[in-house]
């Protein structure tokens, strides 16, 4: 049918380019162009589906652990509903269900756990007994099974077809399309004017979306971007007609839905009268890694049936008429994967205008949730649905080719892996690792990853195995991590932070600039510290800074390790173009030690060139001193709400630092403390997350920031709108709940929490509280329900278990140990 279209010359000017022609790319241009952007054109080097798309599987899977990506896929699957009757062509949409089979106890976890998820965005899920699984899917047996899931939303549909629609619905809007054009070049002008430069002409416009599937990294380096992005092998297999499923076609029979054998890592659909297998196996390798041949079009790689053979035969197992088929055919065709298996979409760092809708490892599942997103994002300012999950900024310069070779293969062979919510995953590690690490791991150091840093998660004492134990419930570190939090409360204990994005903004400007884009008041005095928040143009939450004061001129600033390419990119791209501000990306530079509990003055005075009563430094303050002989910037301030400072210091020094304090640290009963003791700490303070609590999806008022929202101070970014949001109604309240009755398993996130039977909010975060015995979640729920003592139910790995709103940081509320 495209070939019918006949296709205009390229225009010499246009609002946006999309480049690429698979279906994420063509989704994005109808969606820009539904948005009211007819000015939009699509740059395909050959023909439509081409790359990809084509070979595609044409899964719906709904199924996904983010509450973001969730939300992305279940907008897909409502709109490939109602695409046909739009465009009036038929987009191969079957909607046969989806069936996940369960045979351990951790995966029915994990089953309950995304039902939960599943909950709070409105996806039905069904659980379904092993009886239940055969009456639905007769071919196949029950051997083994404990249970199984299923969407009866879900299904399939046929790529092509999808891809024609889309194409059709954006050119009824004003939209073009331009095939066998190729891009040459792509560059920016002063003014931030895009041109990108084709074999068929050249093209000024204000924005470029890269959406170019196994090309994403060549599309990246002709603007100077290395994009974190790998495709990697995937094969699947279909069969020859089977009897048994023709008698059900002429019986008139439902077509049965796509089975996944979650713990044998495969899904199975029929296919005119056969059946189609998908293994993901360890083993299937990295391709592409230079990139395709510039000719590459329909392209497949040799099959390897042999890497196969484990995944066939638990096929045979579950689907017994599998074994007597024969094989039509075996696709091995590459799939973009990034080193979380999640796609990046949004903008690319250090470029205006410049978009990605890249990595698409379920990109028939995502591409109508990710265009329809994307084109808020340009056309809006922001998009509608938290995208921190996606967003291209949560990879740093790290992610090297090497290392996405590694990391890409390890996303690939855990598709149908258990994601505990402590999973940790060991490929390409360790990468990133401050001074003290091997000091840390002599101390017994458990360690997970952040941005590529390595950092204790947990501390094994003596005679216990250095190694992670992962669940839904409460792991063999559980004990481990509740000594570490009462030590802190009783004692004292150091955390390695150095992870801790960290810049200096300064200048003649700097003061103007960050009181515009900071919604509370910068700190007036020199040394003094402050808590900022930067908001959405909507007024959502989109970075939390700890801001020091330097002098007149500078601004020490720190935000979370895991958002720094974010963050400092937000930041950097709001920056006057005048050259009065100027930006110094510290992180590598400046390493951080948290020293926190009732303690930690008589640990540290002896050995700091700094008075540290609270007389001579008061809480929310810093100084520039020494420990030991070392320099550094003290700042009394910390995450778990304690008495401590927060040691920041070039990180040549840290080992310096590190021995200086542990020298005499047994006599104030000095520990070292992993990440999951300091969650376990914030939730007790009810200290809140960026992409958690905090969120471009709630108002700054929703997440309960009303003392860090100085209206008064002058006009900054999101005001206008945040005024608007808090007058026309809040949706959502931040709360801190008590959790009763649970003794095995607490709240991890995105559990659904519920009043009469009626889902009334999510928990955001939680855990359990070893200073106050009680097992606590934060969340988000209606704002009528979080007065004090309010009783509430939440669900638990399918139990609901009674909740009591508490008042906010049950914890030393008045935070006295804080500024003892």
């Amino acid at each position: 049918m495209t070939n019918q279209v006949k296709e205009q010359a390229l225009p010499s000017t246009a609002r946006a380019v999309v480049i690429g022609g698979g279906v994420v790319g063509v989704s994005t241009l109808y969606h820009l162009a539904k948005k009211g952007w007819t000015d939009v054109i699509l740059i395909e080097r050959k023909e439509l589906t081409s790359g990809s798309t084509w070979h595609a599987a044409g899964l719906l899977p709904l199924f996904n652990m983010s509450y973001s990506v969730g939300q992305l896929h279940k907008y897909s699957v409502e709109l490939y509903g109602r695409l046909g009757d739009e465009v009036d062509m038929d987009v191969g949409l079957r909607t046969v269900s989806n069936i996940r089979l369960a045979t351990t106890r951790d995966r029915m976890d994990e089953f309950h756990q995304y039902a939960g998820v599943a909950q709070t965005i409105g996806v039905d899920v069904e659980f379904l007994t092993p009886d239940e699984v055969v009456e639905i899917w007769p071919l196949a047996v029950k051997d083994g099974l404990v249970g199984a899931i299923r969407h009866p939303n879900d299904g399939y549909v046929q790529p092509a077809d999808l891809t024609q629609a889309l194409a059709r619905g954006a050119r009824s809007l004003g939209a073009k399309i331009h095939r066998y054009t190729t891009v040459t070049g792509i560059s920016q002008a002063p003014d931030s004017e895009w041109t990108v430069e084709t074999d068929k002409g050249t093209v000024t416009c204000e924005h470029v979306i890269s959406c170019t599937g196994n090309f994403a990294r060549q599309t990246g380096a002709m603007v100077g971007l290395d994009l974190p992005v790998m495709p990697v092998e995937h094969q699947f297999i279909v069969t020859e007609p089977h009897p048994a499923i023709l008698e059900r076609r002429e019986k008139g029979l439902p077509e049965m839905g796509v089975l996944r054998e979650s713990d044998g890592s495969w899904y199975m659909r029929e296919e005119a009268g056969g059946l189609l297998l998908g293994p993901y196996e360890v083993g299937a390798p990295a391709c592409y890694v230079d990139g395709p041949d510039a000719q590459s079009e329909y392209e497949l790689f040799q099959e390897d049936v042999e890497r196969l053979i484990p995944h066939i035969e638990s096929a045979f197992h579950r689907v017994p008429i599998f074994e007597k088929l024969g094989i039509k055919k075996v696709y091995n065709g590459a799939i973009a994967y990034t080193p979380d298996g999640n796609p990046i979409v949004g903008p690319a760092w250090d470029k205006k205008n410049f978009w990605l809708n890249e990595g698409h490892s379920f990109g028939i599942t995502a591409a109508g949730g990710a265009g329809w997103q994307l084109a808020e994002w340009i056309v809006e300012g922001t998009p509608s649905v938290d995208m921190l999950g996606v967003d291209p900024r949560r990879f740093g310069d790290y992610a090297t080719k090497s290392y996405l070779i590694k990391k890409n293969e390890e996303a690939y062979d855990h598709v149908f892996k258990v994601h505990y919510p402590d999973e940790e995953r060991g490929a390409a590690r360790p990468l990133r690792t401050s001074p003290c690490y091997d000091r840390m791991k002599e101390k017994g150091a458990v360690f997970g990853h952040l941005f590529g840093w390595e950092r204790p998660n947990w501390f094994a004492p003596d005679g216990v195995p250095q190694e992670d134990d992962w669940s839904f419930r409460r792991s063999n570190w559980f004990e481990h991590v509740g000594n570490e939090c009462r030590n802190v409360a009783e004692n004292v204990g150091l955390l390695d932070m150095s992870a801790f994005a960290k810049a200096r903004v300064s200048g003649p400007g700097a003061e103007a600039f960050l009181d515009h884009i900071l919604a509370n008041r910068l700190p007036k005095k020199i040394g003094r510290v402050g808590l900022l928040h930067g908001l959405t143009p909507l007024g959502g939450v989109h970075s939390e800074f700890t801001v020091q004061r330097e002098g007149p001129d500078s601004f020490y600033i720190v935000s979370a390790g895991a958002w720094q390419r974010l963050d400092h990119d937000w930041l950097k791209k709001q920056m006057p173009t005048d050259g009065s501000v100027q930006f110094q990306n510290l992180t590598g530079a400046m390493g951080v030690l948290v020293v926190a509990g009732p303690k930690a003055r008589d640990l540290l005075q002896p050995i700091c060139g700094a008075d540290l009563s609270s007389e001579a430094f008061p809480w929310l303050t810093g100084q520039e001193t020494s420990i030991g002989h070392a320099p550094v910037k003290l700042l009394r301030v910390n995450f778990v709400g304690e008495l401590g400072w927060e040691i920041h210091h070039p990180i040549e020094y840290q080992n310096h630092i590190f021995d200086a304090i542990f020298k005499n640290g047994d006599a104030h009963g000095l520990k070292p403390f992993g990440i999951r003791a300091m969650n376990n700490l914030r939730i007790e303070k009810s200290y809140r997350l960026v992409g958690t609590e905090m969120s471009i999806e709630y108002s700054a008022y929703e997440s309960g920031l009303d003392r860090f929202i100085a209206l008064k101070k002058g006009d900054f970014i999101g005001k206008e709108n945040l005024v608007a949001w808090k007058e026309r109604g809040a949706r959502n309240a931040f709360a801190t709940l008590e959790v009763l009755g649970c003794e095995d398993a607490d709240v991890v996130g995105n559990n659904p929490i519920y009043l009469n039977g009626e889902v009334v909010g999510r928990a955001t975060g939680g855990g359990f509280g070893f200073r106050l015995n009680k097992s606590l979640a934060l969340a988000m729920i209606r704002p009528d329900l979080v007065q004090t003592d309010q009783e509430l139910e939440i669900e638990i790995l399918g139990q609901r278990y009674k909740a009591v709103v508490l008042p906010e940081s049950p914890y030393d509320p008045d935070n006295e140990r804080l500024r003892s």
